[in-house]
């Protein structure tokens, strides 16, 4: 067997992993994923070993709770056969690897660059020479969007091919952006430092992103958090998921020209990231999470008030929602828009929210579960039809199971125990991958230390990684005047991708 089993959150040795040739590492990872949907690949990187690439593969079983994680050392030079091919879920990964290593995949159907970041192989390749795909045609156009973009978001392009107002195709290119987020992990070296980081890497999902790190910091130290701590997260991460979710459906109705709704759901955000800010100073929950410490207990004082904001929150959220979901002009413009198949959900390898429309159950809340949803026994909430209808469903149906959770969670507050800091290095020569079911879908953060224990490599993957592809996809055959709702019913990240 040429891979190791680990759970989430775990530590391991370096030399743990099994390595092998690069013929057995490519048959041993295809078979694994081939024909086995409750597996994915959650994270797929090099990393330089003297004059060679190391790879390293991590593939989720969301049936069995287990990450299978494997290795391999090739020169960049060689030319490999690719995963891509035939497994779709493979290919952005190796894009990375190609652009950051000069590695060469002979067979990859799309072998364009990913970001094209300062780290990159060949540093005279641009991204303002990206090779976009076009057609020939007297009756076809092109339209393209940014990437300077006229709102407040981040630069990313995208370019449409047209037949009329019918969308043939739609290319998306990212990368305009870096922050060299990684490599700042490894060159700063405290503690605060790094969980700050954490919390930049999406400005939507600071929770998320920063309890992943948390919990990979922890579980390198040899760290166990307590009862106190783990609550607070878990009640932080669906605070996020609700805000967010109430916001992205006043978007929703924004696209539409739906203004009641765009109003009310709109102003329902805000009494959520104003308790956060009670919480902890910051309505985003910037200084909330930190690694090794309960930052900010949550007291009995604090439930009554949460309990006091989602009893005015809860009816008028419900009464808005019945409003918009009984609204046949709004059904209209969300159903059959924007489709996306269970099919070629799976070959892509989607995961949050995006998989669970079309019915493909991703959720490491319940396939790899962390801090309290165990003891919350949570059940994804799973549509299928694909569609803006499912993903504006999905988000209103897990408001309300997150307000459930919260008011599970605030009837048993635990006592605020001792900070008991952190006082041990990240163990030498290791590896550890963390994962994390943000509002948006699967976070994965993975470290490796060096023998005298600091980092020497960070690999981040915001689930926009996985799911741009599909947002993509679900505008063919659809009017070009649906692609502002298409794109706000993903809401993907520039940011979490262009790292």
């Amino acid at each position: 067997m040429n891979y190791i089993s680990i759970k989430n959150n775990q530590t391991i040795l370096l030399s743990d992993i099994p390595e092998s040739n690069y013929e057995s590492f490519f048959d041993m990872n295809f078979g694994l994923i081939s024909g086995h949907p409750a597996r994915h690949c959650v994270n797929y990187f090099g990393y330089k070993a003297g004059n060679n690439v190391k790879l390293i593969c991590c593939i989720a079983d969301d049936t069995t709770h287990e990450i299978l994680v494997s290795t391999c050392l090739v020169h960049k030079t060689h030319e490999l056969e690719s995963f891509s091919k035939e497994l779709l879920c493979f290919e952005k990964f190796e894009r990375e690897i190609h652009e950051n290593f000069g590695i060469n995949y002979i067979d990859h159907l799309w072998l364009k660059p990913v970001r094209y970041a300062n780290n990159r192989d060949d540093k005279s390749q641009t991204i303002a020479n990206y090779p976009f795909f076009s057609i020939d045609s007297e009756e076809l156009h092109e339209v393209g969007v940014g990437p300077i973009h006229a709102g407040i978001i981040e630069p990313g392009h995208f370019r449409f091919i047209c037949n009329g107002e019918q969308i043939l195709h739609l290319e998306i290119q990212l990368g305009y952006q870096h922050r060299g987020i990684e490599q700042l992990f490894i060159n700063n070296k405290k503690l605060l430092q790094r969980a700050t980081l954490a919390e930049d890497i999406a400005g939507d999902t600071v929770v998320g992103h920063g309890v992943t790190f948390a919990h990979l910091w922890e579980s390198m130290c040899g760290y166990e958090a307590q009862l106190d701590t783990e609550f607070s997260r878990t009640l932080a991460l669906e605070l996020e998921r609700i805000a967010v979710h109430v916001g992205d459906l006043s978007g929703a109705c924004t696209d539409i020209a739906y203004q009641l709704g765009s109003a009310v759901f709109g102003r329902l955000r805000t009494p959520i990231i104003n308790f956060l800010q009670e919480w902890c100073g910051n309505r985003i929950a910037k200084g909330l999470i930190r690694p090794g410490r309960n930052q900010f207990p949550f007291t009995q004082e604090l439930g009554e008030r949460l309990k006091h904001v989602l009893d005015v929150f809860e009816p008028e959220f419900n009464e808005m929602s019945e409003k918009l979901f009984s609204l046949s002009s709004a059904l209209s413009r969300f159903e059959r828009t924007g489709l996306v198949s269970n099919e070629d959900a799976t070959k892509i390898g989607v995961v949050g929210m995006v998989a669970r429309m079309t019915n493909l159950n991703r959720d490491i809340r319940s396939s790899h579960p962390f801090s309290l949803y165990s003891e919350l026994a949570h059940q994804p909430i799973l549509k299928r039809h694909g569609d803006v209808y499912s993903r504006v469903q999905i988000r209103r149906k897990e408001v309300e199971q997150s307000l459930q959770y919260i008011r599970t969670l605030i009837a048993n507050i635990p006592a605020p125990t001792e900070n008991k800091s952190i006082t041990d290095a990240p163990k030498p020569s290791s590896f550890c991958l963390s994962l994390v079911e943000g509002w948006r879908g699967e976070i994965c953060h993975c470290a490796l230390t060096d023998k005298k224990g600091d980092l020497m490599i960070y690999k981040i993957k915001d689930p926009s990684f996985h799911n741009w592809l599909a947002l993509a996809l679900c505008v063919r055959n659809n009017e070009i005047s649906d692609f502002p709702i298409c794109n706000k019913s993903f809401n993907l990240s520039y940011s979490g991708h262009d790292l």
